[in-house]
């Protein structure tokens, strides 16, 4: 098993969260696992991507220069990396902003209104947890039980309301894939 993942975004879009869990439920679940983030000097509002590994064999380096999969939170990212993508691989797109269609027809795409479904649970911040719902089911690398494990660990702390919305958004953005 081998999932290659560049998540990218604006800086305060949770791109780095995403990841971050992501390689978490992968350690819980005893794969090996690598984590990069990379962002701008500007944080909040200005370009933020990581790439995440989640594999059954070790794994060599943290750069990937041709992802499996594309987790784009806005068009700046989707313009970036989509020419990246392995063939075959998975791009999944917030299309509350990206209207734009991907150009290529060798890849699977997932569009999914991350926004919107955030703000219908009545907190655009979790508009990621959105997005790694629909990633969750397209490629499942990680088990959905052992992200919310991740996210219980990681935001319990905060608050038990902020961990069971999270958990809805997820859930809502599993539907994308599921529902198809």
């Amino acid at each position: 098993m081998l999932d290659e993942i560049i998540i990218a975004g604006f800086g305060g879009q949770g791109v780095l969260l995403m990841g971050r869990l992501i390689a978490y439920a992968g350690m819980l679940e005893g794969k090996k696992v690598a984590w990069m983030p990379s962002y701008g000097p500007e944080m909040r509002g200005g370009t933020a991507n990581c790439t995440v590994i989640v594999s059954s064999d070790e794994v060599a380096s943290p750069v990937v220069p041709n992802p499996m999969t594309l987790i784009a939170m806005n068009k700046p990212s989707l313009d970036k990396f989509e020419p990246e993508v392995e063939k075959g691989g998975t791009i999944i797109l917030n299309e509350s902003l990206i209207s734009q269609d991907v150009k290529r027809n060798d890849v699977k795409v997932f569009k999914v209104s991350a926004n919107e479904i955030a703000n219908e649970l009545g907190n655009l911040r979790v508009a990621n947890m959105v997005a790694l719902g629909t990633y969750l089911a397209a490629r499942k690398s990680v088990n959905k039980e052992t992200i919310f494990r991740a996210l219980e660990e990681t935001l319990g702390k905060k608050s038990e309301k902020l961990v069971e919305l999270n958990k809805k958004a997820i859930e809502k953005g599993e539907k994308i894939v599921t529902q198809e």
